[in-house]
C-alpha cells in the first residue's frame, strides 16, 4: 500500500487508471471501516481510502481538536483489509485557501433529523466530499450505512450532479452486544459501553411498534414512547424517529398500511458522548 499526501502526487499515482473504489474516512478505523474497505476490494478495482478530519463539518462546541488522530495505525489496518493507496492530505493541503465555495444540500433532506441538531454539518459533508470526488475522481465510492443520513444526502448529491460515479452502502458492523461500531465509542466510560447496546434494541422495539401503527397519530406515540423509555435510562435523546428510507419523511397512513420500507434512526447522548444508529424494517 502506497501513503500519498499531496493531491498532485496522488493523481500521478492515478493517472491511467480507469477509476477506483473510494473509501472516505477521518481515520480512528476501527472494524465498520476496515469492512467498507474490504467491500471495495472485492470491486475489481483499485481501493483508495482517505484520512481527513474535516473541521467544515464541526460545529465550533464540538470535538474536532480531540478527535482521534492515529494515522500510523490506520494505515497498518488499511494495508490489512486491502487497500492500494491511502490518501492522508493534512489540511494545508486540501483547503490551501478559506473554502468559501461550499455545496448547499436541500433543506428537506438536510436539516432534519441530525442537520436540526447540527445546523451546517451536511454542507460540510458534501464539500469535503465533493473535493474529494474531484480529486480521486472514483468510479465507486463506499459509505456505511450507520451514517444512513449521509449516505443518503451524497447519494442524491451524486445523482443531482451527474457524477460519474456510484455510491453504495456498505452494512453497519456491530459488536458481539449489537452496539454499532463508532470511533465515538472510545468516549464511553466502562459502564456507558455496558449500557450503549440499549439504543440499537429501543430501534428494533420502535420498529415493532411502527408496524404495529395504523396511522401517524399512533406512531408518534410509539415515538415519544420509545424515547421517554430511553431516558428513563439515563439518556437524553435527540430523536427517535420512523421515516421513508426513500426520503426520509415521515411516512404517511398509506405509507404504513402499506408495508412501505421504513427506517428507525436515533442520536442520543450517554453521558457526554453522543451516539447515532438505524433499523431498517
Amino acid at each position: 500500500m502506497k501513503t500519498i499526501h499531496t493531491i498532485a502526487e496522488l493523481r500521478s499515482a492515478l493517472a491511467g487508471q480507469a477509476g477506483t473504489a473510494f473509501v472516505p474516512t477521518m481515520g480512528n478505523l476501527h472494524d465498520g471501516h476496515l469492512a467498507l474497505v474490504r467491500q471495495a476490494a472485492t470491486l475489481g478495482r483499485p481501493v483508495v481510502a482517505s484520512i481527513f478530519v474535516n473541521r467544515l463539518q464541526f460545529l465550533p462546541h464540538e470535538d474536532f481538536d480531540r478527535y482521534p488522530r492515529t494515522l500510523a495505525r490506520d494505515a497498518e489496518l488499511l494495508q490489512g483489509a486491502g487497500c492500494d493507496i491511502l490518501f492522508a492530505p493534512d489540511e494545508g493541503e486540501l483547503y490551501p485557501e478559506p473554502q468559501v465555495f461550499r455545496v448547499a444540500p436541500p433543506p428537506a433532506l438536510a436539516d432534519i433529523l441530525e442537520g436540526e441538531f447540527r445546523p451546517g454539518f451536511f454542507g460540510g459533508v458534501c464539500t469535503v466530499v465533493q473535493k474529494l470526488f474531484g480529486i480521486v475522481q472514483p468510479a465507486v465510492a463506499v459509505f456505511g450505512r450507520k451514517d444512513y443520513q449521509q449516505w443518503r444526502v451524497i447519494a442524491a448529491m451524486a445523482r443531482q450532479f451527474a457524477l460519474p460515479l456510484q455510491v453504495v452502502a456498505g452494512e453497519t458492523v456491530r459488536a458481539a452486544d449489537g452496539l454499532a461500531l463508532s470511533s465515538r465509542n472510545a468516549y464511553l466510560s466502562a459502564d456507558e459501553r455496558g449500557e450503549a447496546p440499549a439504543l440499537a434494541a429501543a430501534l428494533q422495539a420502535l420498529a415493532a411498534a411502527a408496524r404495529a401503527a395504523a396511522d401517524p397519530d399512533a406512531l408518534a406515540a410509539a415515538e415519544a414512547a420509545a424515547a421517554q423509555a430511553l431516558r428513563a435510562r439515563g439518556w437524553a435523546p435527540d430523536y427517535l424517529t420512523v421515516r421513508r428510507r426513500e426520503d426520509l419523511l415521515p411516512p404517511d397512513a398509506a405509507a404504513l398500511a402499506a408495508g412501505e420500507p421504513l427506517v428507525a434512526l436515533a442520536a442520543a447522548r450517554l453521558g457526554a458522548t453522543r451516539l447515532i444508529d438505524n433499523y431498517e424494517f
